[in-house]
């Protein structure tokens, strides 16, 4: 009869990173599995977090992977690349990765879902895998979880300074404002991610990453500077109208501020 596992999905992101430190200091007697499922088309930033947070952790992170990738994946899709309405990545590259590695073994899966936050997370349908909810069992908030990753070291990972969200450097939830700080910040990422956009001059049927407008139109001086005007008066409405708030509250919002996949983001 196997024991029962404890596994901790960590996506990169601040609340995941959170629990991660937050079940280390409270129930420290616990075997905790961490893992990250990697689509290997994360942000260089990710990375370098995922290597701290091992350190603080003293274990590694286990890395999941789908050995056929995106690129794979999205021939089989038919080129479709995935959106709010088609998230075949989250399954195939996250969920799939992950209840492989799961397997048919009694598991207790920690998820990240804070105590301010009215959603529910990834549940897994394997009648093996039971999700648990510390943050909300504790009232952990987001100052909460800001106050952990500070006085635990480990802070925030460097992309929070122009995204609002971990996951792909193409990821599809990027607001516009993010796919401009992409274009600033890695500018061989944004043009890979150009890569992926095809629009049918016969048919003009767009495969791309935002419904409006592609990459291309993005990047355009003009829209460019319009989308960052945009982004930083709403910035400063939102201040003004809340006060002051943390870095998080502060990265730019924008017209698409959706809330992405939760296996990716948390």
């Amino acid at each position: 009869m196997h024991n029962t596992r404890h596994i901790l999905n960590i996506s990169g992101g601040k609340d995941s990173t959170a629990l991660a430190v937050f079940m280390k200091q409270k129930r420290p007697e616990i075997e905790m599995e961490y893992v990250f499922c990697d689509t290997q088309k994360e942000l260089p930033e990710t990375y370098e977090y995922l290597d701290k947070i091992e350190a603080y952790l003293g274990k590694p992170i286990v890395r999941l992977n789908d050995d056929r990738g995106f690129d794979h994946w999205l021939q089989v899709y038919g080129g479709l690349l995935p959106s709010s309405q088609a998230r075949w990545c989250t399954r195939k590259l996250k969920i799939e990765p992950l209840e492989d590695y799961v397997g048919t073994d009694e598991v207790i899966s920690y998820v990240a879902i804070r105590a301010d936050e009215d959603r529910s997370g990834y549940v897994s349908t394997k009648p093996n895998l039971t999700p648990v909810f510390p943050f909300k069992e504790h009232g952990i908030t987001k100052s909460d979880v800001y106050r952990i990753l500070e006085e635990s070291g480990l802070g925030l990972p460097k992309y929070y300074e122009w995204r609002s969200r971990s996951g792909c450097y193409f990821c599809f939830y990027q607001r516009r404002s993010e796919w401009v700080g992409l274009l600033d910040r890695h500018p061989d990422l944004f043009e890979k991610s150009k890569e992926y956009e095809k629009i049918d001059s016969v048919t003009g049927q767009r495969f791309t990453w935002s419904q409006r407008e592609s990459l291309e139109e993005l990047e355009q001086p003009e829209r460019k500077a319009d989308i960052l005007k945009r982004a930083a008066e709403q910035s400063l409405d939102k201040e003004f109208k809340s006060g002051p708030k943390t870095l998080g509250d502060l990265i730019n919002p924008d017209d698409e501020d959706e809330l992405g996949c939760l296996i990716c983001h948390l």
